[in-house]
């Protein structure tokens, strides 16, 4: 009993606690004349013209995040994190890698996800420069020719490289600073797709649809809502591949049952097939005899006792006339 409610216990404490938010400078939000009204609810107090951000509400919605977060990694989908800020984008690139998701740290291409069969035009494209890189048709180009290509790879790199294993639209989208990244976010809300963001208490939270209130510029602050999140996502990762296995196991389970049931049947069949072929015939009651055998009884010759006496009989009175006779005489 203890140890499941230890279990229940450790399910139930929060990703991140306050004081871990409060060292990271989590709840410093922007000067009060930047503020905007909409962010009201998560804001604590002011404090010499700086708004302070109630960790305790920032907790509780960095769990719900990444609760959001881990049931689409379990289900197998992809969460693209964006962030083009300076103090974000390494934090952003190392933390996705360990969870294998798709990024972005640079430049916004414009269009990428309403029109995001252009970008995977232009990623295929890169794909061919690599190919004959391997096939050793580069070699043969001139060398101008060689230099654009090179170029050419190297751009398409930088800006798409993070995103070369993304086939379809990812199902959400993580945002370190709405307000930079309005663009994405306006190209997520016509594709409804839900938006996962970090927002300061000078930003509009309206187009978010999970929340994480919490500082935005500083890096430790970054780092440590990233780490909770990613955390999450690879509890996701971890549990679908344990149910990969279980169904890999019981198919595996069923194809050896079916395999020893066809085996015994097999066997069985081995066992039945000469008494199939033998035509058994029901024996024969004394008691019951049927007309067939009756007939057959009273055409049976008499046993040879009886013809013997029957012989005596006859054959003693012929011997005594022929005594009688040769005393006559």
């Amino acid at each position: 009993m203890t140890e499941k409610i230890n279990a229940l216990k450790i399910k139930k404490m929060p990703r991140t606690n306050f004081q871990e938010l409060l060292d990271a400078g989590a709840h410093f939000g922007h000067l009060k004349r930047k503020w905007n009204p909409k962010m009201a609810p998560y804001i604590f107090m002011e404090k010499n013209g700086i708004h302070i951000i109630d960790l305790h509400k920032t907790v509780l919605m960095i769990d719900d995040a990444a609760n959001f977060m881990k049931n689409l990694a379990r289900s197998g989908r992809k969460i693209l994190f964006v962030a083009t800020k300076k103090q974000a984008k390494e934090i952003i690139a190392e933390k996705a890698k360990e969870v294998n998701m798709p990024y972005v740290t640079e430049r916004w291409p414009g269009g990428m996800l309403t029109n995001f069969p252009t970008i995977r035009k232009a990623v295929k494209k890169m794909n061919t420069i690599d190919k004959m890189i391997t096939d050793g048709t580069f070699e043969t180009l001139a060398k101008r020719e060689k230099l654009q290509v090179t170029r050419q790879r190297a751009k398409l790199e930088k800006n798409l490289g993070s995103i070369a294993d993304l086939n379809r639209l990812p199902s959400a989208l993580f945002i370190v600073d709405i307000q930079k990244e309005s663009n994405a976010v306006k190209e997520a809300k016509r594709l409804n797709i839900p938006v996962i963001a970090m927002v300061d208490t000078c930003c509009d939270p309206t187009p978010v649809d999970y929340l994480i209130p919490a500082n935005d510029d500083a890096a430790k602050s970054i780092s440590v809502v990233m780490s909770a999140v990613c955390g999450a996502v690879a509890e996701g990762l971890a549990e679908r591949k344990s149910e990969k296995e279980k169904a890999a196991a019981e198919e595996e389970k069923k194809v050896k049952d079916k395999e020893l049931e066809k085996m015994e049947n097999e066997k069985v069949n081995e066992i039945d097939v000469p008494t199939e072929g033998r035509k058994l015939r029901p024996r024969r009651s004394v008691a019951k005899a049927t007309p067939k055998e009756g007939v057959r009884a009273s055409l049976k010759p008499a046993p040879k006792e009886e013809k013997r006496a029957e012989g005596e009989k006859v054959a003693k009175p012929v011997k005594a006339e022929k005594k009688e006779d040769k005393k006559e005489e």
